[in-house]
């Protein structure tokens, strides 16, 4: 009897850490927040590229819970980025049937923003084509440990048995209740860390850590890395028979 082939053609969902921006701006003799408007272009056509190359599920990290040390210059410029990006895009995704959410602490962030992320969401809700998750002040650590929190709650209350507690159950506490796990996570700018993106949903994700700054990052890099995964076999912990 044939071994069963574990490759899997294309990634049903993707992560990745748009990293670059910065430097791409740097090496150029240019204001940090260019990169970041160079970067906002390549978040455009890798949305559009993705339901050709078979992904149904994007999440792109945006920007960390510890983004917020940065200068008070770029921090500010990337949240005024971020809204003129959801006015600009917003129709587009909804002609794209792109289903938007986003996951983080919206706590911080500014009100008006706030409302256009709600805004988006709501028009966007029924699209089927793609589902694009955007990570906003998001840091793993802090999203599990709000998902314990509210577990420990649940049991406190008596909603939640502590002999039921499983990682599924988990699961149904975390941002990305609605999504399942990522396949596959990519990196770019040469960094080969995870920088605290979706720890617990990326415990069996295959990685690609690419030298390539998020600016440059084309739908070529794209389906390069897409065409890589698909011959990589997935054991998931397990020893495949010979």
């Amino acid at each position: 009897m044939a071994a069963k082939d574990n490759r899997q053609i294309a990634p049903e969902h993707v992560a990745i850490i748009m990293d670059g921006n910065g430097r791409w701006a740097t090496r150029r003799g240019l204001p940090r927040l260019k990169g970041h408007h160079a970067g906002a272009t390549r978040v455009r056509e890798i949305v559009r590229a993705c339901p050709d190359n078979g992904v149904r599920y994007l999440t792109l990290f945006a920007f960390s819970t510890e983004n917020w040390r940065r200068s008070t210059a770029e921090v500010s410029g990337l949240m005024a980025l971020f809204r003129r990006y959801l006015v600009s895009e917003a129709q587009e995704l909804m002609e794209s049937g792109v289903c938007v959410r986003f996951i983080g602490d919206r706590t911080p962030l500014n009100a008006k923003l706030v409302q256009l992320m709600e805004q988006v969401e709501r028009q966007t809700a029924d699209n089927t084509r793609l589902n694009l998750t955007v990570a906003l002040n998001y840091g793993a650590r802090d999203e599990i440990t709000m998902a314990a929190t509210r577990l420990a709650r649940a049991v406190a209350a008596g909603e939640v048995c502590v002999d039921s507690i499983t990682p599924e159950l988990f699961d149904t506490y975390l941002y990305t209740a609605a999504i399942p796990d990522p396949d596959l996570v990519i990196r770019t700018s040469g960094e080969s860390r995870v920088s605290n993106f979706l720890l617990w949903q990326s415990a069996y994700a295959e990685y690609e850590f690419t030298p390539t700054l998020w600016p440059d990052f084309s739908p070529e890099h794209f389906a390069d890395i897409l065409l890589t995964f698909g011959g990589r076999e997935r054991r998931f912990g397990a020893v495949l028979p010979g």
